[in-house]
Order: structure tokens, then C-alpha cells, then sequence
């Protein structure tokens, strides 16, 4: 059977907008760029050190992703996450998430527990580690390290990349997250019963702990100043 041609463009080197896309999404996620933050042009191509080219190409890139809105003749704004758009963020990931425990509970749960349980202690230590918010931000660190790494542990490369699509909307969200809590460790104790129920090999009690902690941030999202209720 003759071979067939295929055109394939050369793999490259990262480009300049797609380096200032990555680095300006990052700061969207972390809530370096609040939602609803004017971006200026011009002090972002300071910053960065770059022209502005292919910061408007990277900024066009967000744009298409949703996470900067153009408003006409007042300039780029970082989207603000109504309450239907933050409900869906959490629809999906608890989706994905319940999958995901499935799975492990198919593999290995007592392995995946011993995996996840670290990283519930870098969250239980956070706040100790430096002032409040060095704390907060370092929980919310370990919050999102944690679902990460419960999908991963599914071994399932699509729940993966389906949890990783959510991946800048989730940490908007769990960034916000941190104002509606007085102290972390309600967050440790909800993710620490999920593991202990994984190692008890508790399928229902996972599966309604993973359902009650998505609930519970969805609620604490949506009853309070952390998202914003308009849509940007």
C-alpha cells in the first residue's frame, strides 16, 4: 500500500505571544489581574519587555478564550465570571471529578490516598508557612494540586485533558474561593474525608463528599463578593 503525504509544519521553538499568553493567563488565574481589571497597554508591554505586536496578538488570543472582554472605546477588560458561568465551571468539574474517582476506586484507591494525602498536609501547613494571604494563596496552591492530582490518578488521559480545559476558570474561582473562608481548615477537613473514604474504599461516601464539596464552594461562590454577579 503506497504511502500517503502528509504536510506537517516544523516544530518549532515557542513563539513571543504564545510566551505573553501563557504569562498573562497565569496572572488572570492567580488573581494578580482581578476580574473586571482594565489592562493597559502600553504599562503591559513595559512590564513584559515587549512590543506591542505580539502583545495584541496575545491579548486577541485571551480574548477568543474568554478571559479578556473588549469593551468599545473603553479598552480590554479581564472577564468577570457571572454566577450561571461559575455554576457551569462547577457542573463540568464535578463531572469530570466524579469520573475520576470512579476510576481510582476501579485501581488502586489505597495507593491514590497516599499519593493525595501530602498534599493535604502542604494545605493544613499553608497558612503557618507566612502572613494570611501568603497563607491563603499557598491553600488555594494546594487546593487546586490536589484536584489536579485526582484526576490524574484516574489514569484516564481524556478526564485529564478535559479537567485541564477548566484548569484558569478553576483557579479564578478557587482564588476567589479564599475570601469566604475564615480559616482553611474547613477546606482541609472536606478534602481529607474524601480521602479517607477513597481508602475505605467507600464508593458512595466519595462520590457524595466529592458532590458536597463542590456544592459547598459553588454556594460560598455565588452567595458572595468573591465573583462578581455580571457577566463581563
Amino acid at each position: 500500500m503506497p504511502e500517503r503525504s502528509v504536510v506537517l509544519v516544523p516544530v518549532g521553538t515557542e513563539s513571543t505571544p504564545s510566551i505573553i499568553a501563557r504569562k498573562l493567563r497565569e496572572a488572570i488565574a492567580d488573581g494578580q489581574m482581578e476580574a473586571g481589571a482594565r489592562l493597559g497597554e502600553a504599562k503591559l508591554a513595559r512590564e513584559l519587555g515587549v512590543s506591542r505586536g505580539p502583545l495584541r496578538e496575545a491579548m486577541q488570543r485571551l480574548t477568543q478564550e474568554g478571559l479578556l472582554v473588549s469593551v468599545r472605546n473603553r479598552g480590554l477588560f479581564v472577564a468577570e465570571l457571572c454566577d450561571e458561568q461559575v455554576r457551569d465551571v462547577y457542573v463540568a468539574r464535578t463531572a469530570v471529578e466524579r469520573a475520576a474517582a470512579s476510576e481510582i476506586l476501579r485501581r488502586d484507591p489505597s495507593a491514590a490516598a497516599a499519593r493525595l494525602r501530602p498534599v493535604i498536609e502542604v494545605m493544613a501547613q499553608a497558612p503557618e508557612a507566612g502572613d494570611q494571604d501568603g497563607g491563603d494563596d499557598a491553600v488555594g496552591r494546594a487546593d487546586i494540586a490536589f484536584h489536579e492530582l485526582l484526576v490524574e490518578l484516574s489514569g484516564s488521559p481524556r478526564l485529564v485533558r478535559m479537567h485541564a480545559t477548566l484548569l484558569t476558570e478553576t483557579r479564578m474561582c478557587i482564588h476567589a474561593l479564599r475570601r469566604t473562608y475564615r480559616r482553611p481548615d474547613a477546606r482541609v477537613a472536606e478534602h481529607r474525608a474524601i480521602v479517607d473514604a477513597l481508602e475505605q474504599r467507600d464508593a458512595a461516601g466519595v462520590d457524595r463528599l466529592l458532590v458536597a464539596h463542590m456544592d459547598d464552594a459553588l454556594e460560598r461562590l455565588v452567595t458572595s463578593d468573591g465573583v462578581p454577579r455580571e457577566a463581563g
